[in-house]
């Protein structure tokens, strides 16, 4: 089963709790950028925002509190995780180790239809770039959505449920750095053909350049945001 991209508000469904919606909703204005790293996550003022009580709120905070985006402050509440160079290092170290797993058994695993999951994800997500050619950075919730689940593709025949949410979860988590990253893109034919390149090496079942391709893209964002280990 394959880990879905991190949703969006428009996303929520009747269906959902209402905590569930309120690690949505919260979750989605932290990797946007509109609750800060290291704010303060008042219950109160977070009630009037969301519309949303008290109790399943901070229910919804200690989900996301599992997932890295927010820390506990005693008995104090809650606040958005800070970004920092070693944060971002820890993220890497572990997102290479679970894709590298991942992705092995993914190249040994994979069918015909897993294969046709990554040609489709990357003509969509290709598609996209050729039609919104100044407006593809990360922060378009579409593009968002294309960029995970062409990442999800490559790992969704591994097998592992946890690999797959352990993938998912960290990918969220890199997702503030990585939009900064993503303005050293100065037109999207070098962002298609830097995932076009894993996607032929994963295709080729070729496990080795697969893996050391990958391993290279996941520490471009590191090398990227914090240049000369600033």
């Amino acid at each position: 089963m394959a880990a879905q991209p991190h949703r969006k508000p428009e996303d929520v469904s009747a269906g959902d709790t209402l905590s569930e919606r309120a690690a949505i909703l919260v979750e989605q204005d932290i990797i946007s950028g509109q609750l800060a790293p290291g704010a303060r996550l008042g219950i109160v003022d977070l009630v009037s925002r969301y519309d949303i009580g008290a109790t399943p709120l901070r229910e919804g905070l200690s989900r996301l509190v599992s997932r890295g985006l927010i820390v506990g402050i005693g008995q104090r509440g809650f606040r958005v995780a800070e970004v920092s160079r070693e944060d971002l290092l820890d993220i890497t170290r572990m997102r290479t180790v679970v894709e590298m797993e991942a992705l092995q058994l993914a190249i040994t695993n994979g069918d015909d239809a897993w294969e046709a999951g990554i040609l489709g994800t990357l003509h969509q997500m290709r598609r996209y770039i050729e039609r919104n050619a100044a407006e593809f950075r990360e922060g378009a919730p579409d593009f968002d959505k294309l960029h995970k689940a062409f990442h999800t593709s490559l790992l969704a025949a591994c097998g592992s449920r946890r690999l797959l949410t352990a993938h998912s979860d960290l990918y969220d988590q890199a997702y503030r750095y990585r939009r900064v990253m993503m303005r050293g893109f100065d037109s999207g034919k070098k962002f298609v053909a830097a995932h076009q390149g894993l996607a032929d090496k994963v295709l080729a079942r070729d496990v080795a350049g697969a893996q050391a391709m990958l391993r290279g893209h996941l520490g471009s964002t590191l090398q990227y945001v914090y240049p000369d280990g600033e």
